[in-house]
C-alpha cells in the first residue's frame, strides 16, 4: 500500500492484475460497476459508495453503501481504537430481470 493516509482505502485484484491495486479516499469513495462484453458495450449493474465522517465525540464512523441502501457501518473509537461494526439486515428486491443460477446456464 501506499505511504499515504487516507481513512478509506480500497485495495482491487482482478484476473487481469499480477497484483492487488489500490487507491486512498478523505470522504468518499464511490464506484460504478458495468458489465457487458467491453468498455464500449457496457451496463451499469450496481454502484457503491464507502463514506468517512469524524464525529462531534472524535470517533470516526464509516459507512458502505450499494445503490444508496446502507449495508454495513462502522465506528472507529478515538479513546480505544476499537472498530465496532454493524450490519444491515437486506430485504430482498424485486427484479424483472431473469436471475440464473449455475443449471440454468448450462
Amino acid at each position: 500500500m501506499s505511504g499515504k493516509a487516507y481513512p478509506i482505502w480500497n485495495r482491487v485484484q482482478a484476473c487481469i492484475y499480477k497484483a492487488s491495486k489500490s487507491w486512498g479516499a478523505r470522504a468518499d469513495c464511490v464506484v460504478d460497476v458495468l458489465v457487458g462484453t467491453s468498455s464500449s458495450n457496457s451496463h451499469k449493474f450496481l454502484t457503491h459508495t464507502t463514506t468517512h465522517r469524524v464525529l462531534e465525540n472524535g470517533d470516526k464512523s464509516f459507512r458502505f453503501y450499494v445503490d444508496h441502501v446502507c449495508v454495513r457501518q462502522a465506528t472507529l473509537v478515538k479513546k480505544t481504537k476499537e472498530l465496532v461494526v454493524t450490519y444491515a439486515v437486506i430485504e430482498p428486491v424485486p427484479t424483472t430481470t431473469k436471475v440464473m443460477d449455475a443449471e440454468d446456464a448450462a
